[in-house]
């Protein structure tokens, strides 16, 4: 198993996946960026952790506020990161959002929103930050996608043409930088017990506001931050987290047909 790494930067770090990631990897030692677009929360967090961990906030926590829907405004989050720390090892995109409704009722301006911060605004950061590896030979790019990213499910077309789209984008990218000491990590998580559901997008841009069912008998965000952490650890390149959910990648690859009767019938709230 690897050492833990000197410097985590996070997204979606002032809840859900990407706070526990950064308890998880402050209570191992690493220096922790957080990054969402609150930096109140961020701030909370960086002061929460530090309480409960016993640790010196100035030296485990850099703040780095920055908008995933605001791409042009990246270079520079990472120009101002890069200037006040050594170095930067992993690169966990977590920050993102999700959808809850039918297809042919929801706004395209919805599936944009979505497409905009959860593809276009992670490849933009990590285009932002891969020079800086490539001139290390060395980082890795951790995308916290979804089972979403592999199968698609009802009520869910933007939010699983987004994260499509991002195993798309990183399994080239994986390819492209084979050689180049830079490793990739897709985590595809099933149901976890965070807000998704209910800061998830409805068919006229609204939040969902409720917590669908499954979402909150899953997974605690800490027990998926841990799994997340080791599999990192051992260079995996795609992690599946969940409980019986992660079946059906295997129903998929192997009996096709047979998912896509499976998910017609099947509650996904």
């Amino acid at each position: 198993m690897n050492k833990t790494p000197g410097t985590v930067w996070i997204t979606g770090a002032s809840g859900g996946i990407g706070l526990a990631c950064a308890e998880v990897y402050a209570a191992k030692g690493a220096r922790v960026i957080l990054s969402s677009r609150r930096e109140g929360a961020l701030e909370k967090v960086a002061d929460d952790l530090s309480y409960r961990l016993k640790l010196q906030r100035e030296k485990t926590f850099v703040i780095a506020p920055l908008d995933l829907e605001n791409p042009d405004s990246l270079d520079g989050v990472v120009k101002r990161v890069l200037s006040e720390v050594e170095t930067v090892d992993i690169m966990i995109h977590c920050g993102g959002i999700s959808q809850r409704s039918l297809a042919i009722e929801t706004s395209l301006e919805v599936d944009r929103r979505v497409m905009e911060i959860d593809y276009f605004g992670t490849v933009a950061l990590t285009k932002s930050l891969l020079p800086y590896f490539l001139k290390r030979q060395a980082g890795q790019f951790v995308v916290v996608t979804s089972l979403m990213g592999v199968f698609s499910s009802p009520l869910r077309s933007g939010y699983c043409g987004a994260k499509h789209a991002l195993h798309g984008f990183f399994e080239a990218l994986r390819a492209e930088l084979y050689e180049d000491g830079i490793r990739i990590t897709l985590v595809c998580p099933g149901f976890i017990a965070t807000d998704i559901s209910r800061n998830a997008l409805v068919a006229d841009g609204s939040k969902q506001g409720t917590m669908d069912d499954k979402t909150g008998s899953g997974l605690t965000p800490m027990e998926c931050a841990k799994r997340i952490e080791i599999g990192v650890s051992k260079n995996k390149a795609v992690l599946l987290v969940g409980r019986s959910e992660v079946l059906a990648v295997y129903i998929g690859r192997f009996f096709p047909g047979l998912l896509r009767r499976i998910m017609r019938k099947t509650a996904v709230t």
